[in-house]
């Protein structure tokens, strides 16, 4: 099976229920699941991959608190792109490798994120100026 390579785009919003309206005018998704993720310290919307079924996500990512990344992002950038999301097979080795290589990571260990499944961000300074989220890629069910 073939992994794709990107799961999302997140995005940066501050009015999440206007967002929300504009994003589904575009996908045809009038709400998206929502999920709280009270260890980041946000909440997220997660719009269905392009409207063919297929392709990556968009991610409506807001802060739920004043001290979240996020909330830090949104002040001193604005709203726009926050982070692109890959999927890796197995994340604990690709974490391994990216440490072993030097690349600094903002999760040494995988966290879990809103869908449930493991996640961990590389530090922007060593991904170009980009925030990247590393998503294990979810095992298929028997």
């Amino acid at each position: 099976m073939d992994i794709p390579l990107i799961s999302h785009v997140g995005i940066a919003v501050k009015d999440f229920e206007k967002s929300l309206k504009k994003y589904a005018l575009i996908n045809g998704e009038d709400r998206p699941p929502i999920h709280d993720v009270a260890d980041q310290k946000v909440k997220v919307a997660i719009f269905k991959g392009g409207c063919c079924g297929g392709g990556a996500r968009v991610e409506l990512v807001t802060p739920t608190e004043d001290d979240s990344p996020v909330a830090k992002f949104l002040e001193s950038k604005g709203e726009g792109l926050h982070h692109i999301c890959l999927y890796v097979e197995d994340i604990d080795a690709k974490l391994a490798e990216l440490k072993k290589a030097g690349v600094r990571l903002i999760d040494e260990t995988p966290r879990i994120g809103a869908e449930g499944n493991k996640i961990a961000f590389v530090h922007p300074k060593d991904m170009n100026g980009v925030l990247i989220e590393l998503e294990e890629f979810p095992k298929p069910t028997l």
